[in-house]
């Protein structure tokens, strides 16, 4: 045969074809391609009120039953006639038999099934029978376990609806991809048939959903096939584990994956070394007044204070982590050539930054905490920065007491000033006019349009 074969034609053929095309003989759909034929398919169906468009999930059965050891018992017994008999009640839980002998290796039959102890049984009215030999997968449990973990020391029932209708559903699922179509499937499932069976009273068992990135090499996911690894216990025992947990959070957004090679965790271990260095060195007593305190310093720390925790409901970990590492900065810079150690405003900054930091380094955070005079030994733990609790910011401490105006000419930043916050847009204007840097970028040049952004801007464009 030459040449390529000519595609079949439904025209001449008189058969439908697979994949994508053009309908024909379809009526109302003639000449749409097959996605638009099959939205204005649903739209007809909706207009005549003989169907509608839906999402259809597919459970597979294959995490119920496993043939294997681990995993939870199905408390389902058989009698003699193969009749299913649930266990009763007060014979719960089925536990599995000491896996001390039980041959695990796969030979078509589930482990379960030799071990003649655990499978011979009787029925509640005392008739032979055998217990079913399969478990169920951990995903069964990991579906409603966050129901569980609301009452897990009570033995006498799964979870207590009153406590589930107190603090349930969820209000943030944090995962990844592979977790919403796998363990976020089936725990919507479970929570709709508690839903169904008046156990709880919401049908998704999550408010929110988080998809987090991967800690990737190269560009690439770890595999020991590949042999790209990075061995996180070798991390741990080289830097500490809150040198680590911090280069995770300032890495980037949770949801994008991070290439270890792109991060420095030496980094990370420099900077908590400079905060905690900070915190030794602060000699101002524990009930000092901030307020008489270096002011531009308070105005920082409180910035701080009101921007932080925003960007931590957003889950912009790593933005918050660069203001931290600004406030220490701005700190060192107040130590070294300003009000000094001793300042109460420097000792106000350093515990705000040590509360910061007990959400990424919590080891760092305690130790300055301690250094810092704060621990409370006779509080026990409520004596611990974990539990000091966030400041509030001074509203007064916000207001800015001047602004830095940009002035522009045809694009290109010819001044700076510092203005009051509250400088109209004709005042500012004026002052740009008669900047000498400004004078100086027009020369004779004639002004086209003057364009201002009070307090923060001044664009001017020459004519050309």
């Amino acid at each position: 045969a030459s040449g390529d074969v000519p595609p079949l034609d439904p025209v001449a053929t008189g058969q439908a074809l697979a994949g994508d095309g053009r309908m024909i003989n379809s009526g109302p759909l003639d000449g749409l391609s097959k996605q638009n034929a099959i939205q204005r398919a649903i739209e007809l169906l909706e207009e005549r009120g003989t169907g509608r468009a839906s999402k259809t999930y597919r459970l597979r059965d294959w995490l119920i039953s496993r043939q294997r050891y681990w995993g939870t018992p199905i408390p389902i017994m058989y009698d003699e006639n193969g009749a299913e008999i649930p266990v009763p009640l007060d014979a719960l839980p089925v536990l599995l038999p000491d896996a001390t002998g039980i041959d695990m290796k796969p030979k078509g039959t589930s482990p379960l099934g030799g071990v003649a102890a655990f499978v011979e049984t009787t029925t509640p009215d005392g008739r032979p029978a055998r217990r079913d030999t399969d478990t169920m997968d951990t995903f069964v449990d990991s579906s409603w376990y966050f129901l569980r973990f609301l009452n897990p020391n009570d033995d006498t029932q799964a979870f207590d609806p009153a406590k589930a209708e107190q603090w349930a559903p969820v209000d943030q699922y944090v995962g990844g991809v592979e977790h919403a179509i796998l363990h976020l499937l089936y725990a919507r499932f479970i929570t709709k048939v508690l839903f169904d069976l008046g156990y709880v009273s919401f049908t998704e068992p999550f408010s929110a959903l988080l998809n987090q990135g991967m800690v990737i090499l190269d560009g690439a996911k770890m595999s020991k096939s590949k042999g790209n690894l990075v061995y996180f216990t070798e991390e741990l025992d080289q830097y500490g584990v809150d040198a680590v947990r911090l280069t995770m959070a300032f890495a980037g957004p949770p949801e994008d994956d991070i290439d270890w090679r792109d991060v420095s965790v030496t980094g990370s271990q420099k900077f908590l070394a400079r905060a905690w260095r900070l915190s030794g060195e602060v000699t101002s007593p524990v009930d000092a007044d901030p307020a008489l305190g270096d002011q531009a310093l308070r105005r920082v720390t409180h910035k701080f204070l009101a921007e932080v925790p925003p960007l931590i409901e957003s889950f912009k970990f790593n933005v918050a982590v660069a203001r931290t590492m600004e406030l220490v900065n701005a700190i060192r810079k107040a130590v070294d050539g300003g009000p000094g150690a001793g300042d109460p405003a420097v000792r106000e900054a350093v515990e705000t930054v040590a509360i910061a930091l007990s959400l990424f380094a919590p080891y760092t955070a305690e130790d300055m905490w301690d250094r810092l005079g704060r621990r409370d030994e006779a509080a026990g733990r409520d004596g611990l920065v974990a539990f000091a609790g966030w400041r509030k910011a001074d509203p007064l401490l916000l207001v800015e007491d001047s602004v830095t105006a940009i002035v522009q000419v045809d694009g290109k930043v010819r001044d700076k000033l510092e203005v009051s916050p509250t400088i109209g847009g004709e005042e500012l204007e004026a002052l740009a006019r008669a900047s000498a840097a400004v004078q100086r970028a027009l020369g004779d040049k004639e002004i086209a349009t003057v364009i201002v952004r009070a307090p923060r801007v001044v664009n001017i464009a020459t004519a050309k």
